[in-house]
């Protein structure tokens, strides 16, 4: 049996502003799920979570760092 992989959830996040922020955003939501996949365009204000959590969990994530999430 094929593993499929986890839905993507992309939110919209404004404060990000370098890489220790993106540090920071990741870690936040591998703490939830350590087998999440996060890729961060800072530059975008994006985030991009593969991932079994739910968007709202991963929305709390990051804001419990500080962001906001916008979308």
């Amino acid at each position: 049996m094929e593993k499929t992989s986890p839905p993507t959830i992309t939110l919209k996040v404004e404060g990000m502003s370098c890489s220790h922020c993106a540090q920071a955003v990741t870690a936040a939501i591998e703490a939830k799920d350590p087998a999440a996949k996060v890729v961060i365009d800072v530059a975008a204000g994006t985030v991009q979570a593969s991932t079994i959590l739910p968007r709202h969990v991963v929305s709390m994530a990051v804001e419990e760092e500080g962001y906001e999430v916008k979308a």
